[in-house]
């Protein structure tokens, strides 16, 4: 079994080295890079596809027929000719001009950058969706030897398992990383994969159209595909993706992303995507899903083009004296609105301040809220980008809701549920992301799936005892490793000491991990039993349209949940805080020697 996060890890080391030696922005490498992605992906399909067709190919003359482009036509795959296979590439001699390799206007290719620009072309011309999208600058941006190197990168065997969608997590992993590189950009590009999850999660995509009219890279659009494919259908049949990106750039991005995962769409860019004046794919009241990341509080965006573009149902944000509109929130909220046909559903990203805003966005809310169509908004805490640190909050809406839930709002506050990737990024886990989802199947009366999710539990953990009796036995094991780690390290001759540590180290993340999926489970257990939705205090609040008028109508989910009573984790906490005391005390004492040598350094040099 691969170990996809090594593979991750190492691709990206191997790569991010290569871009260092050549002396490349990660701006300018973003897109070679992930166009030898893709023509990587696009090969292991090829040959997966073509062994397919092989299967029942009919003979002529004792020999089977020649595979063509219209097989795969037929198939919904890209055919690429014998110039554009990976296998083409990578075998090609050192001495390029003694291969004689012609281009399709017969001209000589000289460079290995030649040869890979020419492969790009020739994918290009057997993909509408793909047309002037590749990247095909590589003869100018990079030596033969380091291109050389790349190609040698992404030619891992491990590449070849389609069937798990190891190249599409490769490619999300990629865009992951240059997002955070990439800081100039603000992270305009990706939006990070648990928000995105969370969003196709509660909206539940199942069949028809799919808006995106901010749509970046294209995660809303993968995301979606892989839970319509998971559920059993093929995301292709069942769906029609429709996008709108005003950054060019970006847009490729997100035709390559959607490429890579298999998806095919309609994806606008330039001036006639900017969709605060354009609704360039005429889908007004249309739309069975809408989803998006819309850059927030955008400001001088004009009116009177906004105004003649429509989809305004609830009336106009405030105007400024240069007819501008001063923040684009209201805008963004109000055509997500407007897309959605009689039983659509959409969940967007939003600035935290657009739940509490005042003047015209307050009755624009207002409006809203009677609709009746306002179905779940939740607090989203800070860092969960990669650029910002802002909050945000990830608003629902629900054209289909039944009638017992018209005029009903499911509040969620989940700022303080989350998990810590490092100083400057928070995220959901997978089990996060069920356990919240969990709370909105309860609120719609869905509680097969809750209890399905009980069972995968139980099954993750290989039992079925309660879930607070793993939380302590788990907690029990890791005490009693810690102790024995601690005596084989002290015990084992010096040069034995980091093998026998790092073995223990294994064992106790693996326990750790174990522990966190627990709690995860008691979690859960603990606020909602056996599958009752209830509102519980700091976490979530089912408010009728009686109770958000009493409040002003704001949607701010703190306003409504409360704060969470403290509840006993298990940790001494007096303990804990001598333990806190005794690390800082050491810090400290550390500061103070580091200090120390500062000023001796700084009196040798004169300062």
């Amino acid at each position: 079994m691969i170990n996809i996060r090594k593979l991750e890890a190492e691709l990206w080391e191997s790569a991010d080295l290569l871009r260092s030696g050549s002396k490349l922005t990660s701006n300018e490498y973003c897109m070679p890079v992930l166009g030898l992605i893709f023509l990587r992906y696009a090969y292991s399909r090829f040959k997966l596809v073509e062994a397919e067709i092989l299967k029942d190919r009919p003979k002529r003359g004792g020999r089977v027929l020649p595979v063509e482009a219209s097989d795969f036509a037929e198939k919904s795959a890209l055919f690429l000719p014998e110039q554009a296979q990976y296998k083409y590439l990578v075998e090609l001699p050192e001495n390029l001009p003694s291969a004689n390799i012609k281009d399709r206007d017969g001209n000589t290719l000289t460079s290995l950058g030649a040869v890979v620009d020419n492969a790009m072309m020739l994918v290009e011309e057997q993909s509408e969706q793909l047309s002037g999208v590749l990247p095909k600058d590589y003869n100018k941006m990079f030596s033969d030897s380091l291109l050389s190197e790349l190609l040698r990168i992404f030619n891992n065997s491990a590449l070849d398992e389609i069937g798990g969608d190891i190249i599409g997590r490769i490619y999300e992993y990629f865009l992951n990383k240059f997002a955070k590189n990439i800081a100039s950009d603000d992270g305009v590009f990706f939006t990070p994969k648990s928000l995105v999850k969370m969003i196709v999660n509660i909206l539940e995509p199942k069949s028809g159209i799919l808006l995106d009219p901010a749509c970046g890279s294209g995660g809303m659009f993968v995301q979606s595909g892989d839970f319509v494919n998971a559920a059993g259908m093929n995301a292709n049949n069942a769906m029609t993706f429709y996008g709108q990106e005003k950054v060019l750039y970006n847009a490729q991005l997100c035709l390559m992303n959607m490429a890579v995962h298999g998806l095919s769409g309609k994806i606008v860019s330039g001036d006639e995507a900017n969709t605060f004046y354009h609704d360039a794919h005429n889908l007004v009241g249309c739309c069975d899903y809408v989803m998006a990341n819309p850059p927030f509080n955008v400001d001088k965006v004009k009116s009177e083009s906004c105004i003649s573009a429509g989809r305004l149902p609830f009336g106009l944000p405030s105007i400024n004296k240069s007819k501008e509109f001063g923040n684009a929130n209201y805008l963004w909220i109000s055509y997500f609105y407007a897309y959605l046909n009689e039983h659509g559903r959409a969940g967007f990203v939003m600035a935290s301040s657009a739940t509490d805003s005042q003047r015209n966005d307050k009755l624009i809310r207002e409006n809203l809220v009677r609709t009746g169509h306002v179905d779940v908004i939740i607090s989203v805490a800070n860092n969960f980008f990669y650029t910002k640190s802002l909050p945000c909050s990830l608003w629902f809406f629900d054209k289909g809701k039944p009638d017992e839930l018209k005029n009903k709002v499911l509040f969620i506050d989940a700022r303080n549920y989350y998990t810590v990737v490092d100083r400057t990024l928070n995220e959901w886990s997978e089990w996060q992301l069920k356990n919240l989802n969990a709370i909105v199947w309860l609120h719609r009366g869905e509680t097969d799936k809750y209890m399905k999710l009980l069972d995968e539990y139980h099954a993750a953990l290989g039992n079925d005892r309660p879930f607070v009796d793993n939380v302590k036995e788990i907690i029990e094991s890791l005490e009693t490793l810690e102790k024995e780690a601690k005596v084989a390290v002290e015990e084992a001759d010096k040069r034995d000491k980091k093998i026998i540590r790092a073995k223990y180290d294994d064992r106790i993340s693996k326990l750790g991990n174990l522990l966190n999926l627990a709690q995860d489970a008691r979690w859960l257990y603990e606020r909602f039993g056996d599958g009752i939705y209830n509102d519980i205090e700091g976490l979530c609040k089912l408010a009728d349209l009686d109770e958000i008028e009493n409040n002003g109508f704001s949607l701010t989910p703190g306003a409504y949940v409360g704060v969470e009573k403290p509840c006993d984790d298990g940790i001494d906490f007096t303990e804990r805080m001598k333990e806190i005391h005794r690390e800082l005390i050491s810090l400290q004492a550390e500061s103070n020697d580091l200090m120390e040598a500062i000023s001796k350094n700084m009196e040798e040099m004169g300062l």
